[in-house]
């Protein structure tokens, strides 16, 4: 049975479950939320849907026990606001650091054995402590991390040359955040190399384009949720089928000494580590000076 909890059912994690439900990629959900007024209406709303989708779907409201043998639980606790100023993103962090310890410890308390997907900001960090506080390993606890950036990416590649994103190659790296970089040393379209695609002039709009879109959006409809959601279901649906999906996620990195955005392969297993990439010295220089950041974020809220 795919059984798969979501804990958090703001925006996020309702489009989550909902898309899980229209897609027929669980058997049964499990959905916690700490406002029972909130969680109680998304659970009636998932419930009207069910004579009009495909898949029959199981739906259990606020039971922390029947995540004991969930396949996966799916993280999306807490926000942080993109707008907000430096002093109150830092509380926000905190608050979400303190959420996601408790999370951590009540997985481990169930005993639960399972595959954490984070998706709660910031990305990196939580997903860290997260491993930290449910004692799981490495592999069976990893993020959306640069997975959506490269998204992001691939669409204005894609609009620029006027290809389908999904022919783009590359990845963006690093941070899920204002240190993430575009490793144009991996990117491939149209059989060509970046420098073959793009003058320098062009390359820099590029990588400006991916974080605009984002505070675009936020500023526009107050969140992002369509295209998280949906970068958070495919990595469930690698999970399920053992993919072997080739994907940048948040995954711990030996070299840079934290939760990182960087190739993994996603398997049954969680995210498999694999041969490094081979990034140009610049490349791997911006890789470690976004580890530094992480760790910097990291030591403000570890316990």
């Amino acid at each position: 049975m795919r059984k798969i909890g979501i804990i958090g059912l703001g925006n996020v994690g309702a489009t989550v479950a909902y898309t899980l439900l229209a897609k027929g990629e669980a058997d049964h959900l499990v959905l916690i939320d700490l406002n029972e007024q909130k969680a109680e209406a998304e659970y009636n709303d998932l419930s009207d849907a069910l004579p009009r989708v495909n898949k029959h779907v199981q739906i259990t409201l606020n039971d922390w026990d029947a995540l004991k043998d969930a396949e996966i639980v799916v993280t999306a606790v807490g926000k942080i606001t993109a707008t907000a100023e430096t002093g109150d993103r830092l509380a926000e962090l905190k608050i979400n650091a303190k959420n996601a310890y408790a999370i951590g410890e009540k997985l481990q308390d169930l005993d639960f054995k399972g595959i954490i997907l984070n998706i709660s900001n910031p990305c990196d960090v939580i997903t860290r402590i997260l491993q930290e506080a449910s004692a799981l390993p490495a592999e069976q606890v990893f993020g959306t991390g640069t997975f959506l950036d490269t998204a992001r990416f691939q669409r204005f590649v894609g609009e620029k040359l006027e290809i389908a994103p999904k022919s783009v190659l590359g990845f963006v790296l690093g941070e899920h955040g204002s240190t993430e970089f575009v490793a144009w040393s991996t990117v491939r379209a149209n059989n060509l190399i970046a420098s073959q695609l793009f003058d320098e002039d062009e390359m820099q709009d590029i990588e400006k384009a991916p974080e605009k879109d984002a505070m675009s959006i936020a500023k526009g409809k107050g969140y992002t949720s369509y295209a998280i959601a949906s970068t958070c279901v495919r990595l469930i649906e690698a999970i399920e089928s053992d993919e072997h999906l080739y994907a940048p996620v948040s995954t711990y990195q030996d070299d840079c000494e934290c939760y990182i955005g960087y190739p993994a392969v996603i398997t049954r297993q969680g995210a498999i580590s694999v041969k490094p990439l081979s990034l140009t010295r610049k490349e791997s220089g911006l890789l470690f000076d976004s580890a530094d950041k992480l760790k910097e974020k990291y030591n403000e809220v570890k316990k």
